[in-house]
């Protein structure tokens, strides 16, 4: 009896959305994986800008948004995986992204 061994590339990102409620993401092979935003509490912080704003990792198996300092593999997101961050380390995130953002706009009025 012959086998045949099966041949598996890694599914990867085409297209990615935020919406208010979910990430989308089309891949390469025609699928579409739809997971909820809450599942991601960074990309739920996100403002729609920064949301739009993501980058491929490598030729796609993972995505990237800069502002948000958050990644999710395509792989992750096929298992039904949740965001692993722990409490403590979203809270300093918090934290830090409160602070940046008074920066800004005291830099900002001492321009204007």
């Amino acid at each position: 009896m012959t086998s045949s061994a099966l041949i598996t590339e890694p599914a990867r990102a085409a297209r990615v959305r935020v919406t208010d409620a979910a990430l989308v993401v089309d891949l390469h092979d025609g699928r579409q994986v739809s997971v909820p935003l809450e599942w991601y509490p960074r990309l739920a912080a996100g403002h729609p800008a920064e949301r739009r704003r993501w980058e491929r990792i490598g030729p796609g198996v993972g995505i990237h948004w800069p502002d948000l300092d958050e990644d999710i593999s395509v792989e992750a997101l096929l298992l039904g995986q949740r965001s692993n961050e722990s409490l403590t380390s979203l809270q300093e995130w918090q934290t830090f992204r409160r602070r940046r953002t008074a920066k800004r706009a005291r830099s900002s009025r001492a321009r204007s």
